[in-house]
């Protein structure tokens, strides 16, 4: 799939001085936001809207080790050779959000689910935009997979990194899973 020019993203005003990996990728430039407890942030460097503000490395090795770690299984996921990722995690949200992301994890590689399913998992059927918000808000997309969840008329809904990534990740799990 060809991205198009009319990407649409959320705004993320960040300090990057915990930014510990920045690299290209088939979805544009990619920054790593890694704690002490794990992956915290996955930032689409290259949209026009993503403020950055004193881009730096993070000079300790622990959280270097732990970036490369986590590029490289993002580059395996790139090339359709991973589909589980294996990376420590720190996600930090309401508990809701965190109770919606836990759902998303439980979406499986090639297969999508519904803004509706994803509610029912998380025990509440009516909350369909309530858990589209928190996908919107999902601070580490393609490893927890917003992007498989999609409207229920079949349509592909929205996407914090802009739509054309949405689809082409889908064609990515789509086209390995043959």
């Amino acid at each position: 799939m060809d991205p198009t020019p009319n990407r649409q993203s959320r705004s993320f005003d960040i300090e990057l001085g915990n930014v510990s990996e920045a690299f290209e990728t088939p979805l544009g430039t990619i920054g790593l936001v890694l704690t002490q407890r794990g992956l915290s942030r996955i930032l689409f460097l290259g949209d026009s809207s993503c403020t950055v503000l004193t881009p730096r490395r993070s000079t300790q090795p622990n959280l270097s080790a732990a970036a490369q770690e986590a590029r490289s299984q993002l580059e395996a996921y790139f090339r359709g050779e991973l589909k589980i990722f294996s990376v420590p995690l720190d996600l930090e949200g309401t508990p809701f959000q965190r109770h919606a992301w836990a759902a998303l994890l439980k979406v499986e590689y090639g297969q999508t689910s519904t803004y509706l399913e994803q509610a029912t998992v998380v025990g509440n059927p009516k909350a369909c935009r309530a858990v589209g918000g928190a996908n919107r808000n999902n601070p580490l997309p393609i490893i927890v997979p917003c992007h498989r969840v999609v409207a229920a008329n079949g349509g592909l809904g929205g996407y914090s990194g802009g739509v054309w990534r949405k689809a082409w990740l889908l064609d990515l799990e789509q086209r390995t899973l043959s």
